[in-house]
């Protein structure tokens, strides 16, 4: 069973960058697909990216393509999203989730029920 601890959150200036990094521990972290997921104030979770077991591929929800930048350090146990050009509407707890999936990814794996490990959540606040 694997456990995920996000970091790197806080509050940036629109049109800044923030990088969140996810470190995973107690599974083998290269057996999962990772994804982020985030929630805004009065709005359910949503898909923001995903990366395969070996970061040979990636999948980006439309919101965020072209900005936002997935991918993933195995022997360090970590995953990261890159977020640049940020914009007040990605205000959110931002969440990683890992599935122990060995395959590559697109849309397919944008539910949240494909994930079975999950975060405690880190804001990421956006200023106008």
């Amino acid at each position: 069973q694997v456990q995920l601890v996000e970091s790197g959150g806080g509050l940036v200036q629109a049109g800044g960058s923030l990088r969140l990094s996810c470190a995973a521990s107690g599974g083998t972290f290269s057996s999962y697909a990772v994804a982020w997921f985030r929630q805004a104030p009065g709005k359910e979770r949503e898909f923001v990216s995903v990366i395969s077991w070996t970061g040979g591929s990636t999948y980006y929800a439309d919101s965020v393509k072209g900005r936002f930048t997935i991918s993933r350090d195995n022997p360090k146990n970590t995953a990261y999203l890159q977020m640049d050009s940020l914009k007040p509407e990605d205000t959110a707890v931002y969440y990683c989730a890992a599935d122990l999936y060995r395959g590559p990814v697109d849309r397919r794996r944008g539910p949240e029920r494909r994930y079975d490990y999950w975060g405690q959540g880190i804001q990421v606040t956006v200023s106008s």
